[in-house]
């Protein structure tokens, strides 16, 4: 696998003859929103099949897969064209493999809203580990509000991957609360309460594991919170079910602000079977033009993860997802959250040259609108999800989870796929 960086001058034909490839396979591997508007700056990911099959009459995705000693799945994942569909026709050719060695085992898991595009989510699927429908909100008196999470979880249990419960602190606004969290987590009958109808949905909807994202705790609630997931697990561990537990992404023990101090990395590494650190927004919608994860940032956060909690617990946040600002820029002046592929296309209009900034791995582009306004947009590509995947085998962690599922970004499942063996289970 290779990425191309486009030149100018550069066309889709171009690249493919330079690589020696036809040009449909970069087409059905990158999905790019114009073919025929290339960006200087943008990456075009390169795959060279090793082994292929042309499709008879009769054949199905399950018998090649038999025939050829690999899964369905597998081959789903090889042939982004399936959209994570079975339906094939005779003439057509399957990839079975391609030229690349693989670098690791993953487990990899995604959130996502009730309301993804199924077609998103069935293309998707093949490439995940777990999926968490977001989210199960808990409230005051240890009840939950519903959540329309049916037709994920059939998706996932349909494909193979787990289905995970997840619950948070949010409030019908939108934001975490501190002050539900401390009334529930201050309070051991609310707490009863709350396990109980946690354990009532997981078995209600055959969840096969819980995630946890309380977020904005006090201080003085970290290891009530602690001894909260510690109930959570005893309550599961009879059922198989694996409790994760979603973290802000702090660099030190005592770091100070809301975000971190209700955060005990060694308690909730003990209590938990699983810990995902929270490892983006730096760039964030408030913020000043930044990278989203800059890659020094989350080395920082893994290496003290590391000193509180053992590398096989450890699941390493990545997003999917930019933001594009208005320059100068102000605190009062939300930036705008973008998909990836949008980010390119907002590059292409405006004619302007995508770059990437070395130190923190990530591309972004500065472009100026049709009212004169100028905007700086910080997103994701090929170069940059390849860093952060790499992290994963070089610090020995387990895996990844994606924030979020609801955005096409093509090019990052090619890098998974390409790179790594996807775990079946967590």
């Amino acid at each position: 696998m290779d990425i191309h960086v486009v030149k100018p001058g550069d066309t889709l034909y171009s690249i493919a003859l330079s690589h020696g490839v036809p040009m449909s396979r970069l087409l059905e591997d990158n999905q790019l929103p114009d073919p025929s508007r290339l960006v200087v700056g943008q990456t075009i990911v390169i795959q060279y099949p090793e082994r292929t099959y042309v499709v008879r009459s009769g054949d199905t995705l399950f018998s090649i897969a038999q025939a050829n000693g690999l899964t369905v799945k597998t081959l789903l994942r090889n042939n982004p064209s399936l959209a994570g569909e079975d339906r094939i026709f005779p003439g057509q050719e399957l990839v079975l493999a391609y030229r690349q060695e693989k670098q690791g085992t993953l487990t990899v898991n995604g959130y996502a809203y009730p309301h993804i595009d199924r077609a998103l989510l069935q293309r998707t699927l093949p490439y995940l580990s777990g999926l968490l429908p977001f989210s199960y909100e808990a409230t005051a008196l240890g009840e939950l509000t519903p959540l329309d999470d049916v037709a994920l979880v059939d998706a996932a249990k349909q494909m193979g991957v787990v289905p995970i419960m997840n619950i948070t602190n949010l409030t019908p606004d939108g934001m975490f609360s501190p002050e539900l969290a401390h009334i529930i987590l201050s309070d051991p009958a609310i707490q009863e309460k709350l396990a109980a109808n946690v354990m009532e949905v997981i078995r209600a909807r055959s969840y096969q594991g819980l995630d946890v994202d309380f977020e904005s705790i006090y201080a003085e609630d970290a290891q009530s919170y602690v001894s909260f997931i510690s109930r959570l697990r005893e309550l599961s561990a009879p059922m198989g079910i694996p409790v994760l537990v979603a973290v802000a992404p702090k660099s030190y023990a005592n770091q100070p602000g809301l975000l971190y101090e209700g955060m005990d990395y060694a308690g909730l590494g003990r209590a938990a079977d699983l810990i995902f650190l929270m490892t983006y927004e730096w760039g964030y919608s408030y913020g000043p033009p930044m990278a989203i994860s800059p890659i020094r940032s989350m080395r920082t956060v893994i290496e003290y993860a590391l000193k509180e909690i053992p590398a096989e617990k450890l699941l390493l946040g990545i997003p999917n997802y930019g933001y594009d600002w208005q320059i100068p820029y102000s605190q009062s002046r939300k930036a705008v959250s973008i998909s990836n592929q949008y980010a390119v296309s907002l590059a292409a209009r405006y004619y302007a040259a995508i770059r990437f900034d070395e130190s923190v791995q990530a591309p972004w582009f500065r472009y100026v609108d049709e009212r004169g306004q100028e905007h700086e947009v910080w997103f994701e590509d090929a170069r940059s999800i390849r860093a952060k995947l790499s992290l994963v085998p070089e610090y020995g962690l387990r895996g990844v989870g994606y924030w979020n599922l609801m955005r096409p970004f093509p090019q990052n499942w090619v890098i998974l796929n390409a790179l790594y063996h996807i775990r079946e289970g967590l």
